[in-house]
């Protein structure tokens, strides 16, 4: 990277818009100026950058264009990003899109760069490059190598996603339904970023029901992952909220249009860009949340042949859903951004 950039954090304070500034830290991305943005209720306030302090400007339309941003990091929610991502876009700025917002646009690619980074370069039409669903970046980090290798026609998916998944105020309800449980108070917890109490619960629903039956979370996973694989795969999906804080799980069986073996997919998925096999059952070694908290990769195991059909396979995967399925794949949108506009 030969030269450094302009960047502005469109919802700097929250979960996921901390997480990517310190991902841009420990990536030594090139940042000749941060623009951290938010409401005006936190502008004046500062963070840390880089062992600097930083003051927090209040979100603008024309904060791009008066701060000179070239890429713009949008975690704020879709309402702001509807608002306020054409205005950096207009002012010469990549806006690389959190939120669900922009992913169906037939005009804006949607990018996970271990798996279709070509689609970056149709970013000039809009200005726009858009982040896929947390738990379609993981899953399909996972499956790209076993299409390749296999010609994969079916996904059948169940999730365990953490409560981080929903904002801190649903993390901060897990926290403190557990503390009443133990206070024997949690008849009495209310249930407000949830539809029903998630501490010692699982939740068969994320967002809300479509007419299929399907939750909107559900269709995320199916649309994206046929927009990003450029292929009419067939995929469902359950999605289910659980107890934990952080760190999305998934259950998948695949089903390919050839005969697959569970050892060669493993060899496969071991040489595949940012994915970690824990797949060691006599130590009973397998990925679990708790061990994927604060890291980069995902973490695949479990892997095995289907007991009736040879063209079936089921495996474990696991990632840090604010690193790997938020912030991390915008900062390597970012970084291969760069690589793609330097060559060009």
């Amino acid at each position: 990277m030969s030269r450094e950039f302009n960047v502005a954090i469109v919802g700097a304070t929250g979960a996921v818009g901390e997480e990517i500034l310190r991902i841009l830290e420990e990536e030594n991305f090139p940042v000749a100026k941060l623009v951290p943005l938010a409401s005006a209720k936190s502008a004046g306030n500062k963070i840390t950058f880089n062992e600097k302090d930083v003051v927090i400007k209040e979100l603008t339309k024309d904060i791009f264009e008066a701060e000179k941003v070239e890429i713009a990091l949008f975690s704020a929610g879709g309402s702001i990003s509807a608002e306020f991502a054409q205005s950096a876009a207009d002012a010469g700025a990549v806006v690389i899109d959190n939120t669900s917002h922009f992913r169906m646009n037939a005009d804006v690619p949607l990018v996970v760069p271990e798996v279709n980074p070509e689609d970056i370069k149709e970013w000039k039409t809009t200005g726009v490059i858009a982040n896929p669903n947390c738990s379609t970046i993981q899953m399909i980090q996972a499956i790209k190598p076993l299409d390749d290798a296999y010609d994969l026609v079916r996904v059948d998916v169940s999730t365990y996603q953490a409560t981080s998944g929903a904002g801190k105020s649903a993390m901060e309800e897990l926290v403190t339904q557990m503390q009443d449980f133990f206070s024997f108070k949690l008849d009495e917890s209310k249930h407000e970023a949830f539809n029903h109490q998630i501490a010692l619960n699982v939740i068969p629903q994320i967002d809300d029901f479509t007419d299929n039956g399907y939750t909107k979370e559900e269709m995320k996973m199916v649309n994206e992952t046929k927009k990003i694989m450029h292929k009419d795969i067939e995929l469902s999906a359950t999605c289910v909220r659980v107890p934990t804080l952080r760190g999305h799980a998934e259950a998948l069986t695949l089903t390919f249009d050839s005969d697959v073996d569970a050892h060669k997919a493993r060899e496969l998925l071991s040489k595949a860009p940012n994915i970690v096999i824990v797949d060691d059952l006599e130590k009973n070694e397998y990925p679990m949340p708790a061990a994927c908290i604060d890291k980069n990769e995902t973490f695949v195991g479990r892997i095995r042949n289907d007991t009736y059909r040879e063209n079936m396979l089921h495996m474990f995967v696991v990632a840090d859903n604010l690193r790997v399925g938020a912030a991390t794949n915008a900062v390597r949108i970012a970084q291969k951004w760069i690589e793609m506009e330097e060559y060009n």
